[in-house]
Parts: C-alpha cells; structure tokens; sequence
C-alpha cells in the first residue's frame, strides 16, 4: 500500500508547534463581551439571595446573570440526537447548588478584567443544606437532595445495570476456590492543554452561532436548545480547533451559557475558564468501587464471576448516568466465562459532576477484573499469563451482553508475543529482592468498542468534491480532538483515489453544513469514519473514471489513477491530471462530487496486554517503572507515528492513574484539594518509562483497510499492569488506587 500504515507527520503540525494555529482563546473578535463566571463556595445549599448591586454599578459591566434572569428549563448535558430521553436536573443557573464550582451567577463587562473584578464584588447567601461526598453514604440517604426524578426508594441512584447470563450460582457451587477483592479507583481530571472556553455571537433572523471546541457540533446544538427552550433550528454551531479534551469536552458545559448571553445582549460574547475553574466547574472521571467474586477451579480455569460496582458520578446525572452498562460491556468481552452476574449503579454526590474521559468505563472496570486476576494467579500458583491465557476469549466470540460478535479479536496473540517478547517467563521467576528497593513485573489485558453499534445512531455521513485545482474537499461532521485523526482519515482517502494526503481539505465542522454525526466518542472515529470516508472516496472514484472515459475514450475498465491523475493502463500517454479532469467537468456543468452514509453493522473489540516492571523504595513508598510494554491488536495501523503517539500518551496518562492523579475530595467539606497542577500531580517527562511498543496487525474484516481503534484502549490496561507489579515486589495485595507513597508506607509498616 501506498498511504496505509505510513508515518507521515500529522497534518496540522506545522501550524501547531509554530504557533499559527488559532484556538478560540487566540480569536479576537470585534465588539466581543466577556464573561466571568461566580461559582458556589458551598457543596449543598439553596440560594437565598445574591447581591448583585455593587458589580453592576463598576464601570464597564454590561450585566449579571443568575437564576432570577435565566430560563430555568432543566436539560441533561450529554444528549445527542433530537428526541433522545434522559434524566434533566442541570440549570444554567440553579436555584439549589449542588457542588462546590456549581454555577450560581455570571458577570457580562466590555473586558475579561473587569468582568473578574465585579465577580469579586458578588455576594451570595445561602441556605446550607446536608451533603454527601460519597456514593456509599449518598445511597444510605433515606432522602435526595438532588431531585432528579430517581425512585423514591432509591432517592439517590442515578442508574443501575443488572444481568446474569449462565447459571452463576452453579459456577460457584462447583469451584475449588472463590477470590474476592475490592478495588477502588479515584476521581481524575484530564488536564487537556486547552481550558473550556467559548464564544457565541449573534446572526441574522435571530440565530446565534455558537463556536466551541466541542467533540460533536450536534450535541451543542441540541443540550443548548433545550436548556435555552429554542429550537434547535436558532442555533449554529461550529468546531474551532480543540487544544485537548480526552473526554472533557463531550459535553456542553459553557455553551448553553454563552449563547443566552449573546441572544439577550446581541453582541458577541465569550467565556473562557482559567486552570482551576475547568477542574471544580466541568468534568471529572468517574471515581469506583468494585467487589468482584470469581469461581475457579485448581487448574485457573474460571467458572463464574459475580460484579458489584458503585459509581460516584457526582451531582449531576449527566454522562455518568450510562456508566453502569458501559462497565458491564466492557467486561464480558475479554474473557470466556461462561456464567457471569453484574450489577452496576451510579450514585448522586454532592461533588463536581463527572462525564467521559478515555475509554469511558474502562479503566475502572478493567482494574477491578484485572487485579482480582493477578490475585486469584496468587492463590493458585499460577503464572499470571498462564493464568489468562487459559481463559482468554477468541475471535468471533459473541458479547454476551450486546449479542454482537467481538470481531477478529487477537488477545491471545498479544498475551503471548508481548510475554515473550518483554522475557516475562524470567523477569517472573527471579528470586526476590531484598533491602530497600524491591523490584517486580506485573501485566493486565483489555478491550475496548469500536462505536456505538448496535445503537445510538450509528452512522456516518461524508461528502468528497474535487476541486478545479486538483484538491478534494471533505464535507463531514469529524471531529480531530487535536491527536490526528485527521490525518489518519486523509491517509484513507489518499489510498483509495492515489493522491496525496496534504490535497484533502477538511471543511470547518459546521452544524449547517454537516449531516448529523454523533461526533468523536466511543472509538469510532477510525473504524466508523474511516469506513465511511472510504466507501465514499470508492464512489468518487467510480465518477473520476466515468468522467475520464470521455474525455480519454478510454474503458473505465481500462482506467487508473496515480499521484494525482487518471490515465489508460494499456495507453499510459493518455492521461489527464484530476485538476484538470475537474476542470474540463465542470465547463460541462458537472461537479465531481460523492455522498456516503456508512452504516455500522458490527462492533468489533480491539484487545491490548502491558507488561510493567517497577522498582519500589519501601522506605519512601516511591514508584520507578523501569520498563514497559504495550502491546495492541489493532488490526492494521494506518499511521504508525500516529499509533506509536497515542500509546505513549495512554502509557503516561496510566501511569498518572496507578501512583498519583486524584482530585481528592475533602470528605468533610466537598472541597476538592487537587484543584491545579500545583496540586494535582500528572506523570513528567523524566518519570515516563521507556515504552516498548508492539502491534499485532491481523486485519479485522469490518475496518477500513483492516483498522481498528486505539487511543481509548491505549491506557486502560496500564493502571492494573503497575498495581498488579507493585504487589508482585512487595508481596502485599494492595487495591486503593492511587497507590501514592504514603499508601505504600503504610501498607508496609
């Protein structure tokens, strides 16, 4: 192949390392208001009055926003598509706070200076009311303060996920040994380079166009129409280039907002979150608690398991809501257990909300399963590979619980060739250390979706138009979150009508313009938009070779294009540039254009095992990961450099999981304590391993070229790989995530 699995530079590089690309904060727009936002200082409490006298008499205040002047419709940030049905208890400004950073009132001035500066001079009284900080204690309240429209009986239950396949209760009955652990894992934030911000301005006939670095320009549309009480037809919404979100930006936090303040005042108005706003006021990951029971027999093969999550999604229902089936997905697809009994529930906190962030689910649930694993090997003397191979799914296995088949799915392949590969068979064995530092090696699988079939609207709409110059503009609703997507999409595209990558334009992600797309979630933006651009360039070029045949009377049969133009294979001086076969096609009035909508018919797995080895100083509990592994079923890397970048970043953000991130709620005052980088601790250069890098490229049939994702899937083996090795050096069962030093002091002592 020509483009397919070639490393060539990301697209938009230039632009970024140089500083040309413009990000929303970079814009200036003429006449542009700024707004600041005033947000609560207590984690439960109604709003009795809010003084606004004094920073509406500042000079330069335009005006100020809270709950008596703003619609108080109730919406669900995470919705997606138009008559899509979800718990509403989010306000623009709500009369009752919730958390600590909830939004309580906003302050329009002509500059971001003044706009802080009356902020400040905003007094706020309320009404403290009782909070709970976490979930176990929110589902003992025989009351809710959250009002959500929950069962009274369960006044703080956001959602709850049961199933048992098999017969579970006959695993058990016949095993020869039954491990449980409890594994807990922490709130994290994303810490994307770019904070939240946006920008909405008026239009014409009364529309407001909303620009937002947001992962689908639908799902502003539609969170903001409802929370406005508009249709959705008044608003336009278009991407501006997105400095990072992993998740963070899936939902519509400011824009709601903003687009109220621009169709009131009619003028431009824009808000931008600093460090510490956009870790208390947006999203965070989801923090958990899972109870995992396993039946095995002596000889490690597994016979049932029993799964009992607690989720704290925080105060609002939001996207965490559908984090209990999510995690249950996720964990049936990995291991061939025949009976199996899962139940999954979100609780309300008082406590900032929490959302989407990389692999959605994922890295909770597989560091549940997977230390348990490492455990169970424990108690049987197993090999912990040994251990999973035994019991490791293989291809075309159904998901039990979607009832879709997994796909060409090589895990097997990469348990195996990655223990070889990292010498694990030794690196196991060797006898243990002794004095301060102690070493050892740990591993974990995991799987994760490619899109959202069989539900939610699974498709993808792209249009291709050739230009008069030789360039192919794309028409679709994708959105590149900054990692290079892309990039990957052009190589697709670049194969399939032989032209150059750099020749593919990329129109703006346009609400207007666009067909509906669910936009970038669930790891679809590889297999499902790569697919779709695929079919679509196919059919473009069935069109270049029927508009060649004329102007070369030449058989289509007969027809090839290479580097940028089309000719006869058995004349090769007839040919004709795709410049100017556009050219010559439009003096005769026709456009050189495709439209395709690909729908989803299959959602395979894409499968990873890492393998860690770490040194531990057991007298300052510190933690040096001496040496990694990723190795990734991916099907076939379209953009090796690309793949490699994703890895590496899913290793650090990992890493950042299984020693240090943590936003670290005070369990008595709801105030989160890792609140900036000065606070919240993510994983630097020098503290990053080496990372061995190895794909097993086995083409999965579905996939464009063969591909399958990887940038969710990328960090969510790596957590339960560094615990499972921390525990293996120290012989201890450590299962609280994240294992700080003070944890593994203590845990020694």
């Amino acid at each position: 192949m020509k483009h397919i699995s070639k490393a060539i530079p990301i697209l938009d590089g230039y632009e970024k390392v140089s500083g040309r690309l413009a990000y929303l904060d970079d814009m200036r727009i003429d006449g542009m208001a700024h707004a600041k936002l005033v947000l609560s200082t207590v984690a439960h409490g109604k709003i009795i009055r809010i003084d606004t006298g004094v920073a509406k008499k500042l000079p330069g205040v335009i005006e100020v926003f809270h709950k008596d002047n703003t619609p108080q419709n109730t919406y669900n940030s995470t919705i997606w598509f138009e008559d899509q049905e979800e718990p509403e208890d989010e306000r623009m400004f709500p009369p009752i706070v919730r958390h600590i950073g909830d939004r309580v009132a906003a302050v329009v001035a002509e500059t971001a200076e003044i706009a802080l500066e009356a902020a400040r001079l905003i007094t706020v009284e309320y009404e403290e009311l009782p909070a709970f900080f976490d979930a176990q204690s929110a589902l003992r309240a025989e009351w809710s303060p959250q009002s959500a429209g929950q069962d009274p009986a369960k006044p703080n239950l956001a959602n709850e996920t049961v199933f048992d396949y098999g017969d579970t209760d006959m695993g058990f009955a016949d095993a020869d040994l039954v491990v449980a652990s409890t594994v807990t894992t922490p709130r994290t934030h994303h810490c994307a380079m770019e904070n939240h911000t946006c920008v909405a301005i008026p239009e014409p006939e009364g529309r407001v166009l909303i620009l937002s670095p947001c992962q689908s320009v639908f799902s502003v549309q539609m969170v903001t129409a409802r929370a406005l009480g508009i249709p959705a037809s008044q608003l336009r919404v278009v991407k501006s280039p997105i400095g990072g979100s992993f998740g963070g930006k899936a939902e519509p936090v400011l824009d709601p907002l903003c687009a109220y303040f621009a169709m009131v005042l009619d003028r431009a108005v824009g808000i931008s979150f600093n460090r510490t706003e956009t870790f208390t006021a947006t999203r965070t990951r989801s923090g958990a608690e899972g109870t995992i029971r396993t039946a095995v027999r002596r000889d490690g093969r597994i016979l049932a398991r029993e799964t009992d999550v607690l989720i704290d999604v925080g105060a609002y229902a939001t996207g965490g809501g559908f984090l209990p089936g999510s995690m249950a997905q996720r964990l049936c697809r990995l291991y061939d257990i025949g009976s199996q009994r899962f139940r999954g529930r979100a609780a309300l906190t008082n406590t900032v909300p929490s959302g989407a962030y990389r692999g959605y689910g994922s890295p909770q649930i597989h560091a549940i399963s997977e230390i348990n694993l490492d455990l169970i090997a424990r108690e049987l003397g197993m090999d912990p590979v040994a251990f999973r191979v035994k019991n490791l799914i293989h291809p075309d296995t159904v998901d039990p619980v979607m009832g879709v088949l997994v796909g060409n799915a090589r895990i097997r392949d990469c348990v195996e060739q990655g223990a070889e590969r990292f010498d694990w068979g030794k690196r196991w064995q060797r006898k243990t250390d002794s004095g301060r530092i102690m070493r050892g090696v740990g591993m974990a699988c995991a799987t994760h979706i490619n899109g959202c079939f069989p539900g939610y609207h699974e498709a993808t709409t792209a249009t291709m138009t050739l230009r008069p110059d030789g360039r192919l503009d794309l028409n679709c609703a994708l959105h590149d979150l900054g990692c290079g997507s892309n990039t990957t999409l052009a190589q697709i595209i670049a194969e399939v009508l032989d032209i150059a990558p750099t020749d593919i334009v990329f129109s703006p992600v346009d609400s207007d313009t666009c067909a509906y797309d669910l936009g970038t979630r669930a790891s679809r933006m590889t297999y499902i938009a790569g697919e779709a651009v695929r079919r679509t360039a196919e059919a473009l070029k069935v069109r270049i070779k029927a508009a060649a045949a004329l102007e070369l009377n030449c058989a289509t049969g007969d027809l090839a294009l290479e580097d940028g133009s089309i000719g006869c294979k058995s004349t090769p001086v007839r040919k004709v540039s795709l410049a100017a076969l556009a050219r010559l096609s439009g003096d005769r009035d026709l456009v050189l254009s495709a439209t395709e909508t690909y729908r989803a018919t299959a959602n395979p797995g894409s499968y990873a095992a890492h393998f860690a080895e770490v040194a531990v100083d057991t007298l300052t509990g510190m933690v040096n990961v001496l040496n990694y592994l990723a190795v990734h079923d991916l099907g076939r890397s379209i953009n090796r450099q690309l793949v490699d970048g994703q890895i590496h970043g899913g290793v650090q953000m990992g890493i950042g999981y299984a020693l240090f991130e943590d936003i670290n709620i005070n369990p008595k005052t709801g105030a989160m304590k890792g609140n900036s980088f000065s606070r919240y601790h993510v994983v630097n250069a020098p503290e990053m391993p080496t990372v061995d890098i190895l794909l097993i490229e086995n083409p999965e049939p579905t996939g464009p070229f063969g591909a399958k994702a990887v940038g969710e899937l990328a960090t969510i083996p790596v957590a339960p790989a560094i615990v499972n090795a921390i525990n293996h050096a120290l012989n201890i069962r450590m299962t609280t995530l994240p294992l700080a030093p003070e944890r593994i002091v203590a845990a020694l002592t």
